[in-house]
């Protein structure tokens, strides 16, 4: 399992080069065409996924060279393996349809918070800490594409899809960290993707960024305890 969750990190990482020109869902694979949703991050935070793909590798790499065999490790290995499976295809598969990437994307963040909260108390920075920003930025990530799918498809109008998903990402993000208790760039990376939305909402106080940017100042405090309580906390562990 080490050698395969290595690995599947390093075929997640090399996704991007079987689909160099994606940029996202082009706004005629909707039926409602999306352009510039407001539940869209600006192009700038994408640039997130740098970090998040080298870090996992490293992690990956740290686990089959020092951590094969340690028991605290294993847990965390078969749904994070899940997770990198999953994203190894991601975007070929919403190159074609939205739906089943959403889908997807849902099945990635499950897997990556499961195993998140079950990853080790020790070794953070090669465990806890690249899953944590991994599964951070597809929980703001999930929902901005239910959003797009809510407005896309008519259920809803675009305002109304980003206010209904941006709340949710940060109720979603607020339970999460809280309750885990530790690995801090959970919060880091959906603060990012929320200060994001304010930028490309223009930090309008009408308009849902300043829901997003109200939603990352309430962000800080947990995730500022996660800092302090690393390895301390004795929640956050399946």
């Amino acid at each position: 399992m080490p050698a395969l969750v290595l690995i599947l990190a390093l075929t997640f990482a090399a996704s991007p080069f079987w689909v160099p020109d994606f940029g996202g869902f082009e706004g005629d694979q909707f039926p409602v065409p999306q352009i510039n949703p407001p539940v869209q991050p600006e192009g700038y935070a994408f640039a997130i996924w740098g970090p998040i793909y080298l870090w996992l590798v490293v992690g990956a790499g740290f686990g089959v060279v020092k951590r094969w065999s340690a028991p605290d490790w294993a847990p965390m290995r078969v749904p994070l393996a899940v997770s990198l499976a999953v994203g190894s295809v991601w975007l070929p598969v919403a190159v074609q349809s939205p739906v089943w990437a959403t889908v997807l994307i849902w099945v990635m963040l499950i897997s990556a918070l499961i195993a998140l909260w079950r990853s080790p108390r020790l070794d953070p920075w090669a465990a806890a800490w690249p899953v944590g920003l991994y599964a951070g930025w597809l929980s703001a990530a999930s929902c901005v594409a239910l959003g797009l799918m809510l407005g896309g498809y008519g259920w809803t109008s675009e305002r109304t899809a980003a206010w209904l998903m941006v709340t949710a990402a940060v109720i979603l993000a607020l339970l999460i960290q809280r309750g885990l208790g530790r690995a801090p760039t959970y919060g880091v990376a959906v603060i990012w993707a929320l200060v994001a939305i304010g930028v490309q909402n223009g930090f309008d106080p009408r308009s849902v960024g300043a829901l997003a940017v109200l939603g990352a100042v309430v962000m800080i405090r947990p995730t500022v305890s996660a800092i302090r309580g690393e390895n301390l906390s004795p929640r956050g562990q399946l």
